[in-house]
């Protein structure tokens, strides 16, 4: 994690707070401020973070030394937003931040890419390959040899058992279980408490115990 310079914060809910308090744990001096298009929160602060304003006041914060960014949304569906959002901050040269909360646990031999969020009490096994802007969110687990894709998000509690493949933009919901070799295809949704023994196709949602087609999204 860098600590030069500013980071700036897309988004200041509930996720931000998160992104915020994994921040301030490994590094309490980094200097941050957040951008939100709701004007009501403008003014206010996250954990002494301030909301500044929304997207137009970026040519001013990179002119203060703003050189990296977090996309502090996150998604209880799939997660087009935040790849919206991550290519529209590279659009003006910032740089990803990845952020690892101090007590997640990721191997030295699991491959993490840029813009990555590795939030408390999760697990990246050896040989994991996790793509740019995905989180893996607090206590989830991605076991040996699985392929998390872009922008994909792995909530809280969820837990993927070996060479498990999750596409770009999926959504894996809070305590679901994902058998080992199963693939869930991009911008998939499963249900939160989910077990999936099948394999899931692009663009579906799935729940239950076993997990079973709900509906298809249209993306």
């Amino acid at each position: 994690m860098s600590s030069m310079g500013l980071t700036i914060i897309y988004g200041g809910g509930g996720h931000a707070k998160v992104l915020i308090d994994a921040m301030l744990e490994a590094s309490p001096r980094r200097k941050m401020t957040i951008l939100d298009p709701d004007s009501r929160i403008w003014g206010t602060e996250i954990f002494g973070v301030p909301i500044q304003g929304d997207e137009s006041l970026l040519p001013e914060m990179i002119s203060a030394g703003a050189d990296r960014f977090i996309i502090g949304v996150g998604s209880s569906s799939h997660t087009l937003l935040r790849e919206k959002l991550f290519a529209a901050a590279l659009s003006h040269g910032l740089q990803p931040e990845t952020v690892c909360h101090p007590s997640a646990i990721c191997s030295a031999r699991a491959s993490i890419s840029e813009g990555v969020q590795l939030l408390a009490g999760c697990i990246v096994n050896a040989s994991a390959l996790v793509h740019s802007n995905a989180i893996i969110n607090s206590g989830a687990i991605v076991e040996h040899d699985c392929v998390i894709g872009a922008h994909a998000h792995i909530a809280p509690g969820a837990r993927l058992a070996g060479a498990v493949h999750v596409g770009e933009r999926a959504h894996i919901g809070a305590g679901a279980t994902v058998k080992q070799g199963i693939s869930v295809g991009a911008d998939s949704v499963v249900g939160a408490g989910a077990v999936v023994v099948n394999n899931v196709h692009p663009g579906s949602v799935v729940v239950g115990v076993p997990a079973r087609l709900l509906r298809r999204l249209a993306i």
